[in-house]
This record gives C-alpha cells, structure tokens and sequence, in this order.
C-alpha cells in the first residue's frame, strides 16, 4: 500500500456515515430538532480524539537543525479513547419531550458493538398532522478502531533557519475519490533556547519552545437511500482546527536520545450535514399513511477539547536515519511512533 493510499485509510475513518451497520446515521434526522443532539454524543469521543491525535508527533527532539538543515518525518499518532466514552447517557443531553428512548444509554462511536443502542421514538406535529417514527441509534464500533482509538499520519518537513529556530511544514495535498476527499496542512516553529541558562549549553542537553497549528478538511458525498430519509445534493463537510504550545528537552547523546515536553492541546472541530434530506413520518391515518418534510442543511456540529499534556519518548539514531517512539497523557492519551531522515 502506497503512502498516499495510507493516509487516505486514516482519513477515510473519520466518515462514519459508512461505517454504521444497520442503520445509516443520517436517518436520526428524523428526530428532528434533537438530531443534532443525538449525532453529536453518539460522535464525540471520535471527533475529540481527531484534535488530539492532530496535535501531537510535531517532535522527537528539542535540538534545532543548523541553518538550512533539515528532517523529513514520517509518523502516526493514534490517541486511546478513555472506557467512561464507549456509552452516553441520553438523559444527559438535552432532548425535547418529542423524543422518547427506550433505555437510558446507548453506545457512542467508540461502543461495543454488542453493545444494545437505543431505540428512539419521536412524536411530533407535522404540516398540520400527528406524525411519528421510530429508529434505532447506531451501534458502536470499537472492533473497526484501532486499538480503540482515533489514528492519524503524519508527514512533515522541519528546516532549519537562523536565530536557531526551526520551521515545521505539514502538508498533505487533496486525496481521495468521487465521493470523498481530504487534505490536511500544519506549519510550526521551534525556537531553541538552551543558551538562555549559561553552562547548560555546553551539555547535551537541550531545551526548546514549541508552537504549531494544524488543520484538516474533508468532505463525503452521501448517497440516496431508499428509506424513510432520501437525499437530494447532500454531503458531510469535516474541519478540525489544532493548536498546540510545549515546552520541549532532550538528552542527545550519539545513538540514543530521550526526549519530552509539558505543554497544552486545544482544538475544535465542525462537522455539517449538507443538502436536502426528505423525512418520511407514519401519521397513523390509514387514507393518508405518512406524509414528508423536507429539511436543507439540517445541522452542524461544533465540538472543543484542550487539556495540559506530559510527553516522556526516546529516539534511536543510526546516522541520518532515526527511529522514534513516545507517549502522552492527556485528556486522551497518545502514542506516537515513527521515522525519520535527518540531515543537520
């Protein structure tokens, strides 16, 4: 499989409109004004994890490139969704009385797939009639996430410039098919202070300040279906936004190095469903058996995260080629690991 195909898997995980099972997730818009609430706790902890994952693997070294030098750094991060995030309580999260569900919990995105979801019905006043539909939440998919987590890649570049300070370019340009596509770019700068504290510099150690920012685009068509929600010109549109402060050391020694850093993630993500969808509701009047509603750009979703985060990692390096690996507590934890080509 080639880099690019790669990268395509990891992004492609992130539509879990094709990755439910029996129930697509489009048709909780039959809930109406609660559809958002409903699709935004069952995609939490996966939208979350995207703004971790996406900020961490910007470093395996606090030492900065002399001028012009430069790394080329291939890695992934995968961040582990914490257990309390496999179910959320439905009572918890602010529906209307038109929504009634048959339990109290339901698995999210990040649930056992044995895991029994909520059955929801929703009773309501449409163009003038008592209407109502019944659907079942979507199971949880944790055997189809690595780990139980969120993954993303990493390719970047690092330079180094005067000052002692290096660049940190991300950059992933437009992949995918006819019926998806993402890109994904961050930029970031590490400015070496090791000769702010005297002595310190002539040991090998080295301290650095870190500031990096990162955003991911993707877009998905959906396809019509045949049941009670069709779809006319729809599609989901994904952005994450992340920004990540660290203060960074390392101990370079000739082949093993141990790095880490303190610092603060944050990010948010917005997820919208676009298009006209149709709504098929049951009015129980056996002249006129349903009746539909058609909505247009039904909602968006907008979700934040940050948290303060502790990075311990070790770096083996054998000449210009490096191997690296680390991990961070967090709100959700990460694990990076990666290569890298180093040229100083």
């Amino acid at each position: 499989m080639t880099m690019r195909k790669t990268i395509t898997t990891f992004l492609v995980l992130f539509l879990f409109f094709k990755a439910t099972n029996a129930q697509e997730l489009e048709t909780i818009l039959l809930a109406k004004e609660d559809a958002q609430k409903l699709t935004k706790a069952y995609l939490k902890p996966a939208l979350t994890g995207f703004i971790y994952s996406m900020n961490n693997g910007w470093y395996h070294t606090a030492k900065v490139h002399k001028k012009f030098g430069f790394d080329i750094t291939i890695g992934a991060v995968a961040s582990f969704i914490p257990e309390k995030e496999e179910i959320f309580d439905i009572r918890n999260i602010g529906l209307s009385s038109a929504s009634t569900p048959d339990r109290n919990t339901s698995p999210t995105i990040a649930g056992d797939k044995n895991e029994t979801p909520a059955t929801i019905s929703y009773q309501a006043v449409v163009n003038g009639q008592n209407v109502t539909a019944n659907f079942q939440m979507p199971i949880g998919e944790k055997e189809n996430l690595p780990l139980g987590s969120i993954p993303v890649p990493s390719l970047q570049v690092s330079v180094g410039l005067p000052f002692k300070l290096d660049a940190i370019v991300r950059y992933l340009p437009i992949v995918g098919s006819d019926d998806f596509e993402g890109n994904v770019f961050g930029i970031g700068f590490k400015k070496e202070i090791t000769d702010w504290f005297g002595v310190i510099d002539k040991t090998p150690l080295h301290v650095s300040l870190l500031a990096a920012y990162s955003t991911m685009n993707l877009d998905y068509l959906i396809e019509n279906g045949n049941g009670e929600v069709t779809t006319r010109d729809a599609s989901a549109e994904f952005k994450l936004n992340t920004y990540t402060f660290q203060a960074i050391a390392s101990l370079n020694f000739p082949i093993i190095n141990v790095y880490g850093g303190l610092g603060y993630n944050s990010g948010n993500t917005t997820l919208s469903m676009l298009g006209d969808y149709t709504l098929t509701y049951q009015t129980g009047n056996p002249t006129v058996p349903t009746i539909q509603e058609t909505t247009t750009d039904p909602f968006s979703i907008k979700e934040s995260a940050g948290s303060f985060n502790a990075t311990v990692g070790a770096r083996l390096s054998l000449g210009f080629f490096k191997i690296f690996g680390s991990y961070s507590l967090q709100e959700y934890n990460s694990v990076n690991a990666g290569i890298a080509f180093s040229f100083r």
